[in-house]
């Protein structure tokens, strides 16, 4: 996958936005929430003590903690695994929920953290039931790009599942590579895969960004 979309995606984690509440929930409640989110991922973005080589990490886990107060890892995790999920016990998934969630925030910190401004142009939403998809373009100086959020009713808020960017699912993409490892070799080894990752992340190398060595995104 390219660097464009890699920094897309970034931007999309950190540019949430969530439709107006449904009407079981309290009117205003998802905006306001979502533009807290945002306001806080600004705030720690822009802080220039924040940005000081000294603090680097605490910085990137303030801003994992707000983003995934937002993204549904277990969902995330449980569609990108599709119908390896019901093979697993409570355990199993509890593990690979933390190992997928450790590897996208790897995947992704340094673009997160690369935002720049790029502006997030909303164009309509559509509702079902206790699902929602939001329409937006990702603006740059130089281009832009068609990006939807999708975001489930949980718990009297929306939390976001997936986001599909220029018609490039993230989740379907981890399905897909997920998959071929699995039927390659074995769940173990997948497994095996992401933990050895998640203990790679603070080594101080460059760092592949898939369980595979591929880069995340489209085979």
């Amino acid at each position: 996958m390219n660097r464009v979309w890699q920094v897309i995606i970034a931007v999309a984690m950190t540019a949430l936005w969530l439709v107006p509440a449904s009407p079981s929930i309290a009117a205003g409640s998802a905006t306001e929430a979502v533009r807290g989110t945002i306001d806080e991922v600004i705030r720690i973005l822009s802080d220039k003590e924040m940005k000081q080589p000294a603090r680097h990490q605490e910085r990137r886990k303030l801003l994992e903690s707000v983003i995934w107060s937002r993204f549904d890892d277990r969902e995330m995790g449980k569609r990108a695994l599709a119908a390896q999920w019901t093979k697993l016990n409570e355990a199993e998934r509890e593990e690979f929920v933390g190992l997928f969630r450790s590897f996208l925030t790897d995947a992704y910190a340094d673009k997160i953290e690369g935002y720049a401004g790029e502006q997030v142009q909303y164009l309509g939403e559509r509702l079902e039931g206790s699902y929602a998809e939001v329409r937006t373009k990702l603006l740059s100086e130089k281009t832009s790009y068609p990006m939807d959020y999708r975001l489930m009713e949980k718990a009297g808020d929306w939390v976001v599942y997936d986001i599909v960017v220029d018609g490039i699912s993230l989740v379907r993409n981890y399905r897909g590579q997920f998959e071929r490892i699995i039927r390659a070799e074995s769940y173990a080894a997948l497994v095996e895969k992401l933990r050895k990752k998640s203990k790679d992340i603070a080594a101080p190398k460059t760092r592949t960004s898939t369980p595979d060595g591929a880069q995340p995104g489209p085979s």
